[in-house]
């Protein structure tokens, strides 16, 4: 954590061990209570294939229905927590993966497009910028009254750019902040700080919200 101040360390130490955290319960969710929630929905079909009664044929197969939707449901919350692409294949495919589910849970259609040769980035930083795109379309589900988002980013030798952009109604930064300072925006400039990075953020009322992250590459 060198040249971070100590409050710097201390907002990163929490982050760090809610995101271990977050880890371990998107974990148990999928392997945990998914897995019982799958033997369970097998014992259902195994009872229903041999009852009899039309009435306890039928009370089974929506108990087994439920359990299946139960099923879907665990799965996509355990992908929204820490989506495991976002380890295993980095961050443009774990962003790819969650604008699916962001999709079909909102409606809003997300034009994803990327510049320029991927480069390597830590796990914690991968973590922070998932986090900060999240939290992003977050606030547009929930204030920008839009169907339409796009995101670029942009690949260079030292730095990754991503520009998040609503076509919504906008909204006044300035206000905003001096009436929450503590609000899901704050805490992604925050976060950003911490990688060495910056979120920066300008909106008009009726022109949309543009929100530009910037990384810096090969930086721990």
């Amino acid at each position: 954590m060198d040249g971070l101040s100590s409050k710097q360390q201390i907002s990163s130490y929490i982050i760090n061990s809610q995101e271990e955290e977050i880890k371990r319960i998107a974990l148990e969710l999928h392997e945990g209570v998914g897995q019982n929630l799958y033997s369970i929905l097998t014992g259902l079909q195994f009872i229903e294939s041999g009852a009899k009664e039309p009435d306890m044929k039928h009370y089974v197969r929506d108990m087994a229905q439920l359990i299946e939707k139960t099923i879907q449901e665990i799965r996509l919350l355990s992908v929204e927590l820490h989506p495991p692409t976002l380890t295993t294949l980095g961050l443009l495919p774990a962003m790819r993966s969650y604008l699916k589910l962001y999709t079909s849970t909102f409606g809003i259609l997300v034009d994803l497009e990327s510049t320029g040769e991927e480069k390597w980035i830590s796990e914690k930083n991968r973590i922070t910028v998932f986090r900060v795109c999240q939290e992003a379309l977050a606030n547009i589900a929930k204030y920008a009254d839009t169907s339409n988002v796009t995101i670029k980013f942009n690949w260079t030798e030292e730095e990754l750019n991503i520009t998040i952009y609503d076509f919504g109604k906008g909204f006044q930064p300035e206000e905003y902040h001096y009436i929450n300072p503590l609000s899901g925006l704050a805490a992604m400039k925050e976060r950003m700080l911490l990688t060495g990075g910056q979120c920066n953020i300008s909106s008009k009322i009726g022109e949309g919200t543009s929100i530009v992250l910037s990384l810096p590459i090969n930086r721990d």
